[in-house]
């Protein structure tokens, strides 16, 4: 799959940023493998189907591609996907151990580009 969307954005010369279940599962959040994984693209929206899995190819706003690339642009949307209620200190900790502090510090400087909700828990991230 990494060789696909490879060809993707090296082709098109696009953007994409991982979304979802897919991005919950790239940050060990998750022990789903979706079967139908989606980016967020500043190009055209289109599926890719890749063997048995789809690749799902969203365009959206430069706002939420502002991040792409990056690893706050992967844990915004990770978080976004589980959902305020799906945040929970176990998912916190296990993200502290994952990402360096250095790149968790790094969530302070795209801390507009996430939603209201989401704010104080990057913070705290970045802070410990």
């Amino acid at each position: 799959m990494d060789a696909v969307v490879a060809a993707l954005t090296g082709k098109d010369k696009l953007r994409l940023q991982p979304t979802g279940a897919y991005a919950a599962n790239l940050l060990g959040l998750s022990d789903q493998v979706p079967a139908r994984v989606e980016f967020l693209t500043d190009g055209t929206s289109r599926t890719v189907k890749a063997g048995p899995m789809q690749i799902v190819l969203k365009r959206t706003t430069p706002r939420q591609m502002a991040a792409a690339g990056r690893t706050s642009g992967l844990v915004i949307q990770a978080l976004r996907s589980l959902g305020a209620d799906h945040v929970t200190p176990q998912r916190l900790n296990k993200l502290r151990r994952a990402i360096p502090v250095e790149q968790r510090r790094a969530l302070l400087d795209d801390l507009t580009l996430a939603p209201g909700w989401l704010q104080p828990t990057l913070r705290a991230l970045a802070a410990d």
